[in-house]
Parts: C-alpha cells; sequence; structure tokens
C-alpha cells in the first residue's frame, strides 16, 4: 500500500485529469469521466434509456453540448465555454441568434458580491439557456448587439453511472457514493470521486470482511435510479457513506444517517473523536447530497456523509473559485485516511460470545498473558481482555467495549483475537 501522502499526489493528479471535462446530469462528460476513472478501478457501466421511470421520477433527456459562446459585433468571444464549462448554464438547450445587451441581460448570471467569479447554475428540468460569467465581465460589456451561439443537444439517450464492487468475505454490503455530475468544480466534487477511487483500490490490496460497491453516479437521479434498479437487493446494504467536498482545506465533517444511532454514525463519531482530528458531527437534514436518498423513509439506510466543509458552506461552492487551487493532496490524503480507519474499524466490529461465563478464566493457563509480553501498552491490551470477556454477551459489539472502557478500538479488537484464538469467545 503506498503511503498516505503519495496517494494523495496521484489523487491530485487524476482531480487534474478531470477538471477540464464539462459533466452534467448525463451526457458524453460523464462517460469521459468514468473512463478516466476506469483506468484506476474496473467499472461497470450502466446506460438508463430516457424515459425509464425511476421510483416518482423519469430519467430525463440527454445533454450534450460542442461549443458555446457570446461574441461582439468584432467577433470576439467575450464569453467563451472553450474557455471553461460554467460559463455556460448547465442544459442550456440549443440557441443561435443575435440580440442586444439589454435583452442578453436576462439569461446571464452573475455572483455581484464575488466579480471575479463565474457561478455554476443549471436547468436540467425546465427548457433554458443562459451564461455564467463573472460581474466584472459583464460591467466591461459595451451596450449593442452580441452574436450567441449554444451548441447543443438535448435528445433521447441514456443516464449513465458505474459501479465497483471488492468482493468481501461477506455478501452484505458497504455502499460508498460520490457523484459524477458536475463540472469544472475540483472540490465539489472531483475530489470525492478521486477519494472513492483510491479507497477502492487501497480495500481491494486486502480482503475485507464486507463487500464494498462503490457507486460513481449523477446527483439525485442517479441515486435514485439506482435505489430502483436495486430495490429488490437493498436488505443487503447494511452501512454507507457518501463522499462530496472532500478536498478542501477545512475541517472534516460527518453528517449522520437519518436513523442518527445507525453502525455507521457511530463508527465515525469515534474515529473521528480518536483521531484528535478537528471535526464536526451534524446531525440529519433532508438537504444535501445522496445521503437524502439512501435514507428517504421506505429505504432507511444506515447512509451518512463524509466531507471536509459541508456543501454551501464556504464562498467558493459552485463558483470558478472551486479550482484545482482550492483542493490539496493533503487535505483528500487525509480524507482517505478517515475512510480506512473507519471501514477499518467497521470491518472489525463484531459481536462475541463469552464460551467461559461464570467467573473470570485463567488467561495466565492459556499463556495469553505471556503472548502480551513485551508491549508497550501491556496493562491496557490486559484490561482490553477483560473488558472483552465481560462484555462478550451477543449483545455488545467491540465499538460498545471500546466506547464503554475508553481503550482504543485496535486494543480491544486485537484482545478479541487473542480471546478467540484461544476458545474462550466465538462470534
Amino acid at each position: 500500500m503506498a503511503p498516505v501522502t503519495a496517494l494523495g499526489e496521484e489523487m491530485y493528479a487524476l482531480v487534474e485529469r478531470m477538471y477540464p471535462l464539462c459533466r452534467s446530469i448525463t451526457g458524453d462528460g460523464v462517460r469521459a469521466t468514468l473512463d478516466i476513472v476506469g483506468e484506476y478501478v474496473p467499472l461497470q457501466v450502466h446506460e438508463v434509456p430516457t424515459g425509464t421511470r425511476v421510483l416518482d421520477w423519469t430519467v430525463p433527456q440527454e445533454w450534450n453540448i460542442r461549443d458555446a459562446y457570446i461574441a461582439d459585433t468584432a467577433g470576439n468571444r467575450v464569453v467563451d465555454f472553450a474557455a471553461s464549462s460554467l460559463h455556460v448554464l448547465g442544459y442550456s438547450v440549443p440557441v443561435s441568434a443575435t440580440m442586444p445587451l439589454a435583452a442578453l441581460r436576462a439569461h446571464l448570471h452573475t455572483l455581484p458580491d464575488h466579480p471575479k467569479w463565474v457561478p455554476y447554475h443549471t436547468s436540467y428540468y425546465q427548457p433554458e439557456w443562459g451564461f455564467c460569467l463573472a460581474q466584472e465581465t459583464l460591467d466591461a460589456l459595451p451596450d449593442g448587439e452580441y452574436e450567441v451561439c449554444v451548441d447543443s443537444t438535448l435528445a433521447d439517450g441514456h443516464l449513465t453511472y458505474a459501479e465497483h464492487v471488492v468482493p468481501g468475505q461477506v455478501a452484505d454490503e458497504v455502499i460508498v457514493s460520490c457523484h459524477v455530475c458536475h463540472p469544472s468544480l475540483a472540490n465539489d466534487n472531483l475530489a470525492g470521486i478521486a477519494v472513492a477511487t483510491f479507497l477502492a483500490r487501497t480495500l481491494a490490496e486486502q480482503t475485507p470482511y464486507y463487500t464494498y460497491r462503490f457507486l460513481f453516479a449523477p446527483g439525485t437521479i442517479g441515486a435514485i435510479t439506482w435505489l430502483a434498479r436495486n430495490a429488490e437487493r437493498i436488505e443487503q446494504v447494511k452501512h454507507g457513506l457518501v463522499l462530496a467536498c472532500a478536498g478542501d482545506p477545512g475541517q472534516l465533517t460527518y453528517k449522520e444517517s437519518r436513523r442518527g444511532d445507525a453502525e455507521i454514525d457511530r463508527v465515525l463519531r469515534h474515529v473521528l473523536a480518536a483521531s484528535g482530528r478537528p471535526h464536526r458531527v451534524a446531525e440529519f437534514t433532508p438537504y444535501g447530497y445522496d445521503e437524502r436518498q439512501f435514507c428517504s423513509p421506505g429505504f432507511d439506510l444506515g447512509v451518512g456523509s463524509l466531507s471536509r466543509t459541508p456543501y454551501a458552506g464556504y464562498p467558493e461552492y459552485h463558483t470558478s473559485a472551486d479550482n484545482l487551487d482550492f483542493v490539496s493532496p493533503e487535505a483528500m490524503a487525509d480524507t482517505l485516511a478517515v475512510c480506512r480507519e473507519a471501514f477499518t474499524v467497521l470491518d472489525r466490529n463484531r459481536r462475541y460470545v463469552n464460551l467461559s461465563p461464570y467467573g473470570e478464566p485463567q488467561l495466565g493457563r492459556r499463556g495469553l498473558y505471556d503472548a502480551l509480553g513485551g508491549r508497550s501498552d501491556t496493562k491496557q491490551a490486559q484490561m482490553a481482555m477483560l473488558w472483552v470477556l465481560s462484555l462478550s454477551d451477543g449483545e455488545h459489539s467491540l465499538l460498545d467495549v471500546a466506547e464503554r472502557s475508553g481503550l482504543p478500538f485496535d486494543t480491544v479488537a486485537a484482545a478479541a483475537g487473542a480471546l478467540h484464538g484461544a476458545g474462550l469467545i466465538k462470534a
């Protein structure tokens, strides 16, 4: 397994490759992004036709774009899609016209409070066209006629999403989800795609207990489509984590599942607290990323969301300032490290039954104390054995033991392994 610092650099390089692509909820930009991810981990790509009913939604028409611009009378492109995919309102219908600036203004979107930044706007389900530009660019435009061109198509096609599965020892699954629908936004959500990709690679180097299913899908409609197409096997999903905004300089934030007491919630709270990292744990709200789809009442899955600064929590959110300078290898490496720590705890969190529950078994006779000789934490390890024996009643998990005893989870899990090997507990 590569050092975390090296993985951070590799993740940043992946973000750099994906950054120029124009992504949306459908179209060739999504496919091109998945092609790149597929170079790192094998993907099963799914194409769902326009018009397919998915729960209460319908798969929309597919949108693709070749070019778009606003040009002055001299032919100079004052706004150019080729310079940034953010310059076009997402899902803009085709337009070719000449109009005065006064009429064009109704189709222009800016950020007056941040005059140098270009906003990100979409119109997925209402036929519209428009451009996004910096307020200072708009302010510099003289009155007059402008040529407007959006060379796009909105036609029947497909919604595209992909899965990567890391087989585990059991068929029960952990879902790791990230969205692939945003254009040139480095933190939201290219950093999430990169962390998910490299998390999949590191898990594949092990033999995890759970089966891990990675979903690379457009936001909202992608998760809804996956749920609709997998409703019959939802019971296999035991835990889940949505990754987003994974590369900015802010502290880590974990948003709990709708349940609030799902195992993934307890694991992330424990891992973040034990790590000593600055962090925040937020209660569930039915707004945000795709955790709200997985946690909807009919499914009620134990799925939380891990980010650094949450959505809409930083000025750069959904603007051109969410660029390659806003994310760092160090931040993505830190997010990846927490995911790895959390899934290590999740994979090892068992419930055991004490096979010698009447009185304390003689550990020395079984060589268990001798096995601890020379450890710097011998006393702590001995206490962990006693705590595991005390709480191995089939009801308490190893995480329960760690939380109640105040001992590190790794120490508790190692004690359980030794006791299991000595025949004193069983799973």
